[in-house]
């Protein structure tokens, strides 16, 4: 892997900027994507390049996502040594994953997150999770804690229920604050979720999924009887099979969606 090419603009805090220089970081997470002739890869929030360069250096072509107008120019004249890459300058949250994938097959995801907008990001790539082969994202550790998290567990919560019903979810390494600059305050980690086969999906009103699962969580102390009181009695959710003095983090993914089925029939 050729070195990566690099400019200076500083990281703005106000957008959660941490950018990535470790070079042994950086081959690991490019190993772990591992780009294939034909793979559509699509990088959320490329900051200075630092995991851009090495993919373009890998793979010819890349579309970026970036929504610091300031990084545009010195990213894309950075690019040229590198292969071809087309830049989208707009607010991650309001791209079409769906869209992007229509003409070239599913996409590949990659991108070091910022804290700030992680969850939302990944709620909106679980929109088009449909159109979507792999992700590869470096997120706090905490929160790739939560997303892996098994039920009984202190951080297993909404987060986890909502991508494990949707993906594969699998940590693969942490990553030291001193791998960023500036170094956050906390460790990071690079996870891949790789979306389920729809016809493997058995969530049938997302919707009433989603509520449940939020109304279940939102007061953890809360048993399930008392927490989804406004989606259903405790005879509701016996009848699905889960129990109604039980709390949330104590039931699993298939029992919520089961519920949630059970509710929307």
């Amino acid at each position: 892997m050729s070195r990566p090419t690099s400019f200076t603009e500083p990281a703005k805090k106000h957008l959660g900027q941490h950018f990535l220089h470790e070079r042994g970081i950086i081959s690991k997470i490019v190993q772990a994507v591992d780009p294939q002739p034909g793979d559509r890869l699509v990088e959320i929030g490329p900051g200075q390049g630092a995991i851009t360069f090495p993919l373009l250096d890998r793979h010819g072509e890349l579309t970026v996502i970036e929504f610091d107008r300031d990084l545009i120019f010195p990213l894309t004249e950075a690019a040229r040594a590198h292969g071809t890459l087309e830049v989208i300058h707009r607010d991650v949250l309001k791209v079409d994953f769906t869209a992007l994938a229509h003409n070239g097959g599913p996409i590949r995801l990659v991108g070091n997150l910022p804290y700030n907008l992680s969850s939302p990001i990944l709620f909106h790539a679980l929109e088009h999770a449909a159109s979507i082969r792999d992700m590869h994202f470096m997120l706090q550790k905490e929160v790739v804690d939560r997303m892996a998290a098994e039920p009984g567990s202190k951080v297993y919560g909404r987060l986890s229920v909502m991508l494990q019903a949707y993906c594969h979810v699998t940590p693969l390494f942490t990553v030291p604050p001193g791998a960023f600059r500036p170094p956050p305050k906390v460790d990071s980690a690079v996870v891949r979720l790789v979306p389920c086969d729809p016809a493997a999906i058995r969530v049938r009103d997302r919707a009433k999924f989603e509520a449940v699962v939020r109304d279940a969580f939102g007061q953890r102390r809360k048993t399930l009887r008392n927490a989804l009181a406004l989606q259903c009695d405790a005879a509701a959710i016996e009848a699905a099979g889960v129990r109604p003095d039980a709390r949330a983090e104590q039931i699993g993914v298939d029992d919520f969606v089961r519920l949630a089925n059970s509710l929307s029939d």
